[in-house]
């Protein structure tokens, strides 16, 4: 007799657990098996989720009533929201259990200055903090995206912001985003989630933002700490500007796993190597004394250098991806990760740098979380000429 095979294994399991794995390991593979999970969404033409509560908002109420104005309730009479000044809008509260699995976004202004939160089943601190354009790769700024094709976050021309990490939750789901900027944020915004019941050992997604500018002289840039609890580690983002011309990423990424003290157990060899690069991106120079680099986007990782700053001098910025989808980085009771701020000197010496180092990091872990540290203040965030 041969081995049960897995999918016939799947056909067997219970419908309540098949409907679970099917939701919250959806591929290509599996995609004719039918599930008893609920699909909804949330959007302005939609802000709860309801069945059969879309596009309903009347032309008094629409934020695009004057363009709907001679069509009437249907027609995309609410397709986004303005958030104000100094306010934070819930962009959705969903009641549990359920898994969100898309969101789509595209803000308006200073994506500094709009902080994305979520809160997982009532907590009072996010499990999700950080700006807009950093959670989605893109750090530098309005016109300065990047063109992303990855596995957990997309970015499409001009800022159609993606992402994909599957986020479970239990009780309740709660999405935010604050405007510290002075003018309104016109946001449209789509999040795609299912009703279904949760496993037991389904952790919760986290996101972290930070910055440091600039790195201090010979101390490591952290990426993040803190970390408390049972989980994995998923992803890295880094928004690295630069100081000075010259080569800048020979800087090692380190894993403080479980009470790890002076070394970590484990250690890169090198910026550009941790992101699935090598050998400087392809760094060039030109004759104009500008360095040119190679641009990539794979499912897994991905380099980008914004192409307005590429003269000898200071101010050239990078974005880089890294996601652990197939290698997780496990933990069972604590994580730090940092990287060093590390070039070249001369007679091929290292030298290290005071560069301007901003990133995400992105992991799975049991709650509760340790809290975060404050994000900076509103005038740190900021991208200024000459920082």
């Amino acid at each position: 007799m041969k081995p049960v095979t897995h999918l016939v294994w799947l056909l067997m399991v219970p419908g309540i657990l098949l409907a679970q794995v099917q939701t919250m390991d959806n591929s290509i593979q599996n995609l004719y098996l039918l599930s008893g999970a609920k699909s909804r969404s949330i959007s302005p033409e939609n802000l709860t989720g309801a069945k059969g509560a879309g596009g309903m908002t009347t032309l008094e109420k629409g934020s695009a009533a004057h363009a709907a104005r001679e069509l009437g309730q249907g027609w995309k009479v609410n397709p986004y929201v303005r958030i104000k000044s100094g306010e934070t809008f819930t962009m959705a509260d969903i009641e549990g259990p359920g898994i969100i699995q898309h969101i789509w976004m595209t803000p308006t202004g200073d994506y500094r200055l709009a902080i994305f939160r979520i809160y997982w089943d009532g907590e009072a601190e996010p499990s999700v903090e950080s700006p807009v354009g950093d959670f989605f790769c893109s750090g530098w700024g309005w016109n300065h995206e990047p063109q992303i094709s990855s596995l957990a976050i997309c970015v499409n021309p001009k800022n159609g912001f993606n992402s994909y990490w599957q986020m479970p939750f239990r009780k309740e789901c709660r999405v935010t985003m604050e405007n510290m900027a002075e003018k309104d944020l016109i946001l449209y915004y789509q999040i795609d989630y299912s009703e279904v019941d949760i496993p037991g050992g389904a952790a919760y997604f986290h996101a972290q933002f930070r910055r440091t500018n600039p790195v201090p002289f010979k101390e490591d840039y952290t990426i993040v700490d803190g970390i408390q609890g049972e989980g994995h580690y998923v992803g890295t983002y880094i928004a690295h500007g630069t100081k000075q011309p010259g080569w800048f990423g020979e800087g090692e990424v380190k894993f403080f796993i479980d009470g790890d003290g002076k070394f970590p157990t484990i250690c890169g060899t090198g910026e550009e190597d941790y992101f699935n690069g090598s050998y400087g991106y392809r760094e060039t120079q030109a004759k104009d004394g500008g360095y040119r680099y190679t641009d990539f986007t794979t499912p897994y990782s991905g380099f980008y250098w914004v192409q307005d700053t590429v003269g000898a001098g200071s101010q050239r910025r990078f974005g880089e991806y890294r996601w652990h989808i197939t290698d997780p980085v496990r933990f069972q009771r604590d994580l730090r990760v940092t990287i060093q701020c590390l070039g070249w000197q001369s007679e091929g010496r290292y030298l290290p740098l005071q560069d301007d180092m901003s990133s995400v990091a992105y992991w799975y872990q049991t709650e509760p979380h340790h809290s975060f540290p404050k994000l900076p203040l509103k005038d740190y965030l900021l991208l200024k000429p000459g920082t």
